[in-house]
């Protein structure tokens, strides 16, 4: 009994020390994991130290700093040189390093996953740095990167089409660049975080237009950017121009489009009605959107009603 009321007694201690902390608005704090030396640091940069306590790279374990000094040390070098002398040059300063050498430090502990490809990716080749989007000394508390904003700088053509009526969600926050994108570099065009082709990536969202079908659209099988611009369109769902414009890139006039009709009026139960359209009449009907009658335009399964399309004609 007398074990138990101690127990008990310690874990409510416990409680009331977090409810303090709560109420006073302030975590409780937590130690972070860096080397005696790179706690001399902050007798000079105090503002940096206290912003990289709540950071990722504070918290590592020895085992992970890949025989580095570990702390502030793993990315600036040894620092007792610099603390004795004050001189920059005595250190590792970023903001002096040509993007090659700056990047090499950062790839010496990220080597795995979406960093495999970034000597093949084209930031690495137009001579980005890793420090021109990542904030390394900053904490958990600050506001995060905006990506759509970080990558707008750099692509603003890709930027302004995210403002077209039709367009993916990244402005609105609900994906991001890297959604569709491996900044990090891949082997894939556009860097796109594809196993083997654009459409690989499109249908792990849009997965009702996968297929297979039994009667196949073949650019839908080929790419999906054949028709559809992904990053913002004028036109609805993403489509490079309005329907029949686009289809008409590939396709010839349809019959119905280049038939004239009947110039006079027209026989409707109980009376007659008036022709307004006159000879131009079905191509006016008929030349408008292509998917009011070829609906499935990705595929479908079931035949078309006129026999002698046998279903390759996609009407439903």
């Amino acid at each position: 009994m007398f074990r138990f009321s101690y127990l008990m007694l310690a874990l409510l201690l416990a409680l009331a020390g977090a409810a303090r902390a709560a109420d006073d608005g302030q975590p409780s704090p937590v130690e972070p994991n860096l080397p005696e030396t790179s706690r001399l640091c902050v007798q000079c940069h105090d503002s940096l130290y206290a912003t990289f306590m709540d950071n990722t790279h504070a918290r590592l374990r020895p085992f992970e700093f890949r025989g580095t000094a570990g702390g502030c040390e793993s990315c600036h070098g040894l620092a007792a040189k610099h603390a004795d002398s004050g001189e920059t040059g005595d250190i590792i300063v970023f903001s002096g390093l040509d993007p090659a050498k700056s990047n090499a430090v950062c790839l010496k502990c990220h080597q795995t996953g979406d960093f495999l490809g970034w000597g093949h990716g084209r930031h690495s080749q137009n001579g980005l740095a890793c420090t021109d989007c990542h904030f390394i000394h900053k904490g958990k508390g600050k506001p995060s990167t905006d990506q759509f904003a970080m990558c707008g700088k750099c692509h603003n053509d890709v930027r302004a089409k995210m403002y077209y009526p039709s367009h993916h969600p990244v402005r609105e926050g609900k994906m991001n660049c890297t959604s569709c994108h491996n900044p990090h570099g891949r082997d894939a065009v556009g860097d796109l975080r594809a196993a083997d082709q654009k459409n690989d990536l499109c249908l792990k969202c849009h997965t009702r237009y996968q297929g297979p079908f039994v009667y196949e659209h073949a650019p839908v099988l080929e790419d999906c950017t054949t028709c559809h611009n992904p990053h913002g369109t004028a036109a609805n769902n993403l489509l490079k121009q309005n329907e029949p414009y686009l289809c008409l890139q590939c396709h010839s006039a349809h019959f119905h489009a280049a038939r004239k009709g009947d110039s006079g009026s027209v026989q409707i139960h109980p009376g007659q009605s008036d022709n307004p359209w006159g000879e131009s009449g079905w191509i006016r009907a008929y030349g408008t959107k292509c998917t009011q009658c070829h609906s499935q335009v990705h595929g479908s399964d079931l035949p078309s009603q006129s026999l002698p399309s046998r279903g390759k004609f996609l009407t439903r």
